[in-house]
Parts: C-alpha cells; sequence; structure tokens
C-alpha cells in the first residue's frame, strides 16, 4: 500500500473515533446524577468532541489534509450534544418538540452529505474520491494513466458521475430512514415527565444501536453497488484485472 494511501486511516478506525466513541460518549455520559461518569449534557459534549477534534488534528499533522470523517463526526456530535442542551430543561423534562427536532437533526447530516457528494463532483477534490474511489483501496495512479493510454476519458468521467450518483443515493435512504426510526424509539415519551431526560437519553442510544441495522444494511448495500459498478466500469475502461485496479490489503 503506499504513503499516501496508509496516511488516509483505516475505515474502520476512522468509524470507531469519529462516531462509535462520540456516539458512546452522548449516550452514557449525558445523564446527571452522582455516579463519576454523570457528566451531565455539556460534560458529555465536552469529552465527545475530543476524539474526532484530536483525530482530525493527528491526521492534518500527518497528511496536511482535513479528515471528512473527522469533520462530519465533529458536526454530528456538536449538532446532538448541543440539541440535548437545548432540549433538556433542568427539572428533567424536556421540550415539546424535541422528538421532531431531533429527527430533523438525524435526517440532515445523511442530506447534507448527500449533497456535498454530488456538488463536489465537480471540484478537485470530490468526495467520491476522498471517501470511497480512493487510494487506499484503488490504485488510481495507475487506473488514470491507462484511461489517458487508451483515450477513454469521457468513458471515465462519465463512470465516475455514475458512481457518484449511487454512491449519494445511500445519503438519501440514510436521510429517509433515520427520523422513522427516532420517532419509533423517542416518539411515546412525555416531555412533562419527571424522568424525561433519562427517557430520552435511553431512547437516544436506541436510536444510536437500531440505526446501525435499520439504516447501515441500506447504505451497505448502495456502497456495495457503488464499488462494484466501479470495478466493472473500471476493467471494462482500462483492460485491467482487480489485482492491479485494487490495492493488496
Amino acid at each position: 500500500m503506499s504513503a499516501s494511501a496508509t496516511k488516509q486511516g483505516h475505515p474502520l478506525a476512522n468509524l470507531l473515533v469519529n462516531v462509535i466513541v462520540p456516539v458512546m460518549a452522548l449516550s452514557h455520559l449525558s445523564k446527571t446524577g452522582d455516579k463519576l461518569w454523570n457528566l451531565g449534557p455539556r460534560g458529555a459534549l465536552a469529552v465527545a468532541l475530543v476524539p474526532p477534534v484530536t483525530y482530525g488534528i493527528w491526521h492534518f499533522i500527518v497528511s496536511r489534509k482535513l479528515n471528512p470523517f473527522s469533520l462530519v463526526g465533529f458536526i454530528s456530535v456538536l449538532l446532538t450534544g448541543g440539541l440535548t442542551v437545548y432540549l433538556w430543561n433542568a427539572d428533567g423534562t424536556i421540550k415539546p418538540d424535541a422528538v421532531l427536532l431531533f429527527g430533523i437533526k438525524e435526517a440532515s447530516i445523511p442530506f447534507v452529505l448527500g449533497l456535498c457528494v454530488l456538488m463536489s463532483h465537480r471540484t478537485p477534490t470530490p468526495l467520491l474520491r476522498m471517501l470511497l474511489y480512493t487510494d487506499t483501496l484503488f490504485d488510481v495512479a495507475s487506473i488514470e494513466a491507462r484511461v489517458d493510454e487508451r483515450d477513454a476519458r469521457e468513458a471515465y468521467d462519465r463512470l465516475l458521475w455514475r458512481s457518484t450518483l449511487c454512491f449519494a443515493g445511500s445519503f438519501a435512504v440514510s436521510m429517509v430512514l433515520t427520523p422513522l426510526v427516532a420517532r419509533h424509539f423517542l416518539g411515546g415519551i412525555d416531555p412533562h415527565a419527571a424522568n424525561a431526560t433519562e427517557l430520552f437519553s435511553t431512547g437516544v442510544a436506541k436510536v444510536t444501536g437500531w440505526a446501525f441495522g435499520v439504516v447501515g444494511l441500506p447504505m451497505l448495500v448502495f456502497l456495495s453497488l457503488t464499488f462494484w459498478r466501479l470495478l466493472v466500469g473500471l476493467r471494462r475502461i482500462t483492460g485491467m484485472d482487480d489485482e492491479k485496479l485494487l490495492h493488496p490489503h
């Protein structure tokens, strides 16, 4: 694997540091109480922001490039934690529109990501290249050299655009499903109940856990389809086999 590919970071490390750890911190540290780990929503927000910020700074120092996973993780944590601070009342109740606002927040992140994927296609740094068609997985330099040799740039650009549309479709699925999951687990909470904040925190943890399956599985299907379309199209355009198209892992 090339040095530039290594600098981009392992996808599982990105997922763990920028998504899973911050979400777990928000879910389990936001409660108020006498226990050491009951930090309250503001303390939990501060702790949850540390992993994506630290990882993003480290990545920038090593590669001199912004880590899109860290940026998304930071924004997601800031939105979730900031919304929690706003929705929770000091007496243990929550705002009457808590479920609606949380659902909108859940849908807003994949919506913005999908839009950014489409809008970035004509820029020097398309998100498809940063998130899926990366130097970590594909030998992009060799692929593009072969494309130029065959004078197949038009077909290559068309393949990347269609792959971008398919890739953006994965975020569209998430945008539709995440508010439904949030409503299912949070919709029955009485906002005026004395323990509404605790119930809300527990519900958010369930939303997060179930979203990995309910949302993650359809997104995985779209991502797999996009990856497959890229491979098939690149084989046809370049005449290269998978061993030459992909970096060994």
